[in-house]
């Protein structure tokens, strides 16, 4: 049997590592997250330019004022279907590192919650006699603070899934707006 002392130091030894590891784990998934973003951006300038030259050759070749307006609408379309597939890459790049993130965070919290608890019931054990009303006090704050992590949990999840959804929304209707504009500059 460990003495209390040992106990809060094993346990804050214990703490210290699983916030370590935490610290690990959502910096890999971050850097991933960067990386995956960086990938996006990159694919987005690459096609950009090639693009843009493609269509400043075809631009410069019109042979009067209706071949470059003709030419020039034309493109329309193709470009805001690219802006489109950007925004719906780095939604989805976002909401998946959001949820990597949100999810290593609950497991740790989790499992700290659990051995804090552990250990408390542990100490509480072997508490002097007449502590009853100070170790009944912090199992109630204990009560409280799990209770309100997990309406902090909720909320948090609905404000994500709002944004996520407010997203998915806004590139459905650019979309659709998209789709609407495109055949009036075609048929001019």
């Amino acid at each position: 049997m460990f003495s209390v002392p040992e106990q809060l130091s094993n346990a804050t030894k214990a703490n210290l590592d699983a916030q370590l590891a935490l610290f690990s784990n959502l910096s890999g998934k971050t850097i991933e997250g960067v990386e995956k973003l960086i990938e996006l951006n990159l694919n987005a300038i690459k096609s950009s330019f090639e693009s843009t030259a493609t269509t400043t050759k075809q631009l410069l070749a019109a042979k009067d004022p209706q071949d470059f307006f003709a030419l020039s609408s034309s493109h329309a379309q193709p470009s805001a279907e690219k802006l489109l597939d950007y925004s719906r890459h780095l939604t989805s790049i976002a909401s998946a590192a959001q949820a990597e993130l949100t999810h290593a965070a609950e497991a740790q919290i989790a499992e700290s919650s659990r051995k804090f608890q552990a250990l408390f019931d542990e100490v509480s054990k072997n508490a002097p006699a007449g502590s009853e009303q100070f170790v009944s006090f912090f199992k109630t704050a204990i009560t409280n603070m799990n209770s309100g992590y997990e309406q902090l949990s909720k909320t948090t999840k609905q404000a994500v899934d709002a944004i996520e959804a407010n997203l998915n929304n806004t590139v459905a209707q650019i979309s659709q707006a998209t789709e609407k504009a495109t055949p009036r500059t075609t048929k001019k």
